[in-house]
């Protein structure tokens, strides 16, 4: 499936991020729509394209930088202002930031080799099986791309038909984007396989990625009965033998056991063979790999342009193991001072000691979910972790929080019970019994944050549970920027504002 990162160069323009009209000049050597959708071949290269996306700095740097700074688990503590205002800081007076600006145009690049497919597979003759599994796959990513601009920007402008430089949609309304992000999952679900029989497919989107994600853009708007059947299919259904949780919490972290029996939708990521670079200069074809390594690794390593907050680190201390050990799920998910829990002088960090590198007193905290220290001593822009968007331990955790949500809490506990057995925690039901729904809810928050810390659903949580505010800034000093009304959504980039007149600006922007 690594396959699927090869670039299929397209001649593109997307809308309202077109490059001027002036400037756009037909390249000879380049397919054009008219002679490109001809057979299975070319449709299969359109839905390759589509993936390749997820390699573009927008989506494999900034996007997962984003979402973990802007939620209380993280911070940026940048030497370049701007960004550490912009990631965290909720300080944003440039709407053109350029990493910001990055995720909103890498997703509509999506959009738009999406809308490719879906308008001209159709016409193409095929075999049907095959014709409706890579629309599955389009109308999915087309979602999936919708669903993280719903998330951070919340009014944005929709194009649901390939586009073009005339183009002036104006902003649609979240409530309208999330409804037709269901529209459009609702359409991969039915078009998806539950697995794929070929391993040259191992990592494409299948049915339960498109059940997953259409649970959790139910959940987004408070839609819990709705969300229950999606997760019934990967539960108590047809997914409940496909996927399961690994014995080995890191595992699913590691690039020797990526699309494991609990990965249910991964970016896929490599290494290009043919370059011998490993900068962040463009070259052509480059980059099938992800940098997101190279901003989160600790100084001296990378640019630890994102690092963790410490108060989730007292978050895992507060239960052991059955065995009277430390929760694993914190050596998995940070390197700090204690990673190795003897201290500083055993902690490695890519081939020293943390005492080495940062001395006995630093207390500075790095997420290393997506790093490579478990087999390099360096890392680069070319890193071929693969990120793991959505994971089965999620699943479950967003089955039992719908279970709880729909009166039903004394059902949620199993699910959690599962989760925690992983790490040898006791179950919840015998250290916690009878909670009410209220009191499993602020439960099942400490929960996640263990489990997923540092993973990019944070912010997505907050925002689900009302919990965005200065009320969390004892915990995130960030948070006492955070305005009400306004700092739930990122600003609509202005240059878009500027060329297209159609388009409104955010509230409080």
């Amino acid at each position: 499936m690594k396959k699927l990162l090869k670039y299929i160069l397209m001649a593109a323009s997307f809308g309202v991020m077109s490059c001027d009209p002036d400037l756009d000049i037909i390249n000879p050597n380049q397919p054009t729509i008219e002679v490109f959708w001809q057979n299975a071949t070319d449709a299969e290269q359109g839905v390759n394209s589509i993936y390749s996306t997820f390699a573009r700095p927008g989506m494999s740097r900034w996007m997962p930088i984003i979402y973990v700074t802007r939620s209380d688990e993280g911070y940026s503590g940048s030497p370049w202002s701007d960004l550490a205002n912009a990631m965290g800081g909720f300080i944003q007076p440039d709407y053109n930031f350029g990493p910001v600006i990055d995720v909103w145009v890498d997703c509509y690049v999506g959009i738009f080799r999406a809308n490719q497919v879906i308008d001209n597979v159709p016409g193409i003759e095929m075999n049907n099986d095959l014709k409706n599994r890579l629309l599955g796959e389009a109308y999915f990513l087309r979602a999936y791309f919708y669903y993280n601009l719903a998330l951070l920007w919340g009014n944005v402008p929709m194009m649901l038909e390939s586009s073009k430089p005339t183009d002036l949609p104006p902003t649609t309304l979240q409530a309208d984007v999330w409804a037709q992000v269901e529209l459009d999952l609702g359409r991969a679900v039915d078009g998806l396989p539950a697995v794929y029989a070929n391993s040259r497919d191992l990592g494409r989107v299948t049915k339960g990625a498109a059940q997953a994600l259409l649970a959790k853009t139910f959940m987004q708007q408070g839609k819990y009965t709705e969300a229950e059947a999606p997760l019934n299919w990967l539960v108590t259904g047809e997914g409940a033998s496909i996927y399961n949780l690994m014995p080995n919490y890191r595992d699913n972290f590691l690039i020797t056991s990526e699309n494991n029996q609990e990965s249910v939708f991964e970016w896929q990521f490599t290494i290009n063979p043919t370059e011998v670079t490993d900068n962040d200069v463009d070259t052509p074809n480059h980059n099938y790999g992800t940098s997101i390594s190279q901003f989160l690794a600790p100084p001296g390593i990378g640019w630890a342009d994102a690092e963790a907050r410490t108060w989730a680190i007292q978050e895992f201390l507060k239960e052991q193991t059955t065995q009277g050990e430390r929760d694993p799920r914190l050596s998995a998910s940070y390197l700090f001072a204690n990673t190795d829990e003897r201290g500083p002088e055993f902690t490695m960090v890519y081939g020293q000691t943390y005492a080495q590198r940062y001395g006995m007193e630093n207390n500075r905290a790095y997420f290393r979910k997506f790093l490579n220290d478990h087999w390099r001593n360096e890392e680069g822009y070319r890193s071929p972790n693969n990120y793991r968007a959505i994971r089965y331990a999620d699943v479950l955790l967003m089955y039992a929080e719908v279970m709880n949500a729909t009166g039903r809490t004394a059902q949620a506990y199993a699910h959690v019970d599962r989760v925690r057995a992983r790490v040898g925690l006791a179950p919840l039901s015998q250290t916690q019994p009878g909670l009410g729904q209220t009191a499993f809810l602020e439960q099942l928050k400490h929960e996640r944050l263990l489990e997923l810390s540092g993973e990019g659903h944070r912010w997505a949580d907050l925002a689900r549970w009302g919990d965005l505010g200065s009320q969390i800034a004892n915990r995130d000093p960030g948070f006492n920027n955070f305005v009400i009304g306004r700092h739930e959504f990122l600003p609509i980039p202005q240059r878009d504002l500027d060329i297209n007149k159609n388009l409104d600006q955010n509230p409080g922007w």
